[in-house]
């Protein structure tokens, strides 16, 4: 998976354009204070054309001295700062010599003053050069350390992003299993049409699934028009005994959450809640905007869970982050997305009380969607209307939609 490029602080996006400008900010800075420090101290007028000389020197040696730093600096440590203390003397040195030159011819000062200026003007020179030097290093570090930061943030969204795609590739060879397998048994016993018809709903289902990215997220009326399309299927095997409810008001039909988040819970709840029943069962789901938050509840009113058979001290509450099992691939699946997807703002609770059925509570921030997919969600699935409860029915029965007070 490629690594997206390196954005960079805004002035040192172009380094090139940025390294002259803090050259000509920093020479210039250094010539006008010395010269202001000459016309305080009332110097003669061919000592500024000194300062320009020594300013122009220091500016190429730095130039010479980039080139060498660059190359050091890609070193080991003990190369990169034993090369540059070794380099910086004798550029100080040069450096030093041009300018006690420069301004021996302007004011002879002999043999032996001309020993005495170097010495001097050598420890101002290397304080120049030295904190020139120490903020290349730290600039160019800096950098360096911005770009692997930024490397690292790109890598840990892209691990992210790859276990939510393996996370939601985990669903469809589940789904298939359990859709094939019942298709199978409709062609065993020869039932051709439903078995046809079957299938036909479940190519559209997978083509519908398609359309969202695997690590992506929908509203929560796609999701719902994705279930539609799940229960169409699921219908055709159970028939009356799978009944729905599904509620979801309007400010939540266009928050977002995780694509394919509700189709495990709705499977769990048909494979546990509707099959074991002679009558069915009912499912619900409800999404409602709690303060900040998004609620979703899916429950159904089959025998809940088998105590004995997942755990002999299962809580009528229990949080899933607490239990390490799980009673299905389902539900563990959406366990996991939600703490690659939110970390620990999140809440997901399973609730089986004594007197049967079983509720599945998500709670995740509210995040609204784009204009643009509330909107076209809402044409595709009626729920653009004011707050809104839909109550699924199979494809041949007419949907009803009541208007809550």
């Amino acid at each position: 998976m490629a690594v997206l490029p390196f954005r960079p602080t805004p002035f040192f996006e172009n380094k090139n354009q940025a390294f002259w400008n803090l050259q000509l900010m920093g020479w210039g800075g250094s010539a006008l204070l010395r010269a202001m420090s000459a016309f305080a101290n009332g110097q003669e007028l061919q000592f500024f054309f000194v300062i320009l000389i020594a300013t122009i020197t220091g500016f190429s040696i730095s130039l010479i001295l980039s080139v060498i730093y660059n190359h050091l600096i890609k070193q080991k440590p003990l190369l990169t700062w034993g090369g540059t203390a070794v380099v910086l003397t004798v550029a100080v040195g040069l450096y030093a010599f041009i300018d006690s030159w420069v301004l021996d011819l302007t004011r002879p000062t002999g043999e032996t003053g001309f020993v005495r200026l170097f010495i001097g003007i050598y420890f101002f020179d290397l304080t120049l050069l030295g904190a020139w030097s120490a903020l290349y290093y730290a600039i160019n570090f800096f950098l360096q350390v911005e770009e692997q930061s930024d490397r690292l943030e790109r890598l840990e969204a892209q691990a992210t992003s790859a276990q939510l795609a393996m996370l939601r590739y985990q669903l469809n060879p589940h789904f298939l299993f359990n859709t094939l397998n019942s298709i199978s048994t409709l062609v065993l016993l020869k039932q051709t049409e439903p078995a046809n018809a079957m299938l036909t709903r479940l190519s559209s289902f997978l083509r519908h699934t398609l359309v969202t990215q695997p690590g992506g997220k929908v509203t929560v009326a796609q999701e719902v028009e994705t279930l539609q399309l799940y229960l169409s299927i699921e219908r055709m095997r159970f028939e009356d005994r799978l009944r729905t409810d599904f509620r979801v008001e309007e400010r939540a039909a266009k928050a977002q959450i995780p694509s394919m988040l509700l189709q495990p819970l709705i499977e769990n709840a048909i494979k546990y809640g509707v099959s074991p029943l002679e009558e069915g069962a009912q499912i619900s789901l409800l999404a409602q905007i709690v303060g900040p938050r998004l609620r979703i509840t899916v429950s159904d009113t089959g025998p809940g869970v088998d105590v004995s058979g997942v755990a002999d001290d299962l809580p009528a509450v229990m949080a899933t982050h607490k239990r390490r099992d799980s009673t299905g691939v389902g539900l563990a699946n959406i366990r996991d997305r939600l703490a690659q997807a939110y970390g620990d703002d999140h809440r997901f609770e399973i609730r089986s009380p004594e007197s049967g059925g079983f509720t599945v509570l998500i709670e995740i921030p509210h995040e609204l969607a784009d204009e643009e997919e509330p909107l076209a969600a809402g044409r595709a699935t009626g729920t653009a209307k004011p707050a809104t409860a839909l109550s699924v029915n199979p494809p041949d029965a007419p949907q009803k939609v009541s208007t809550k007070p």
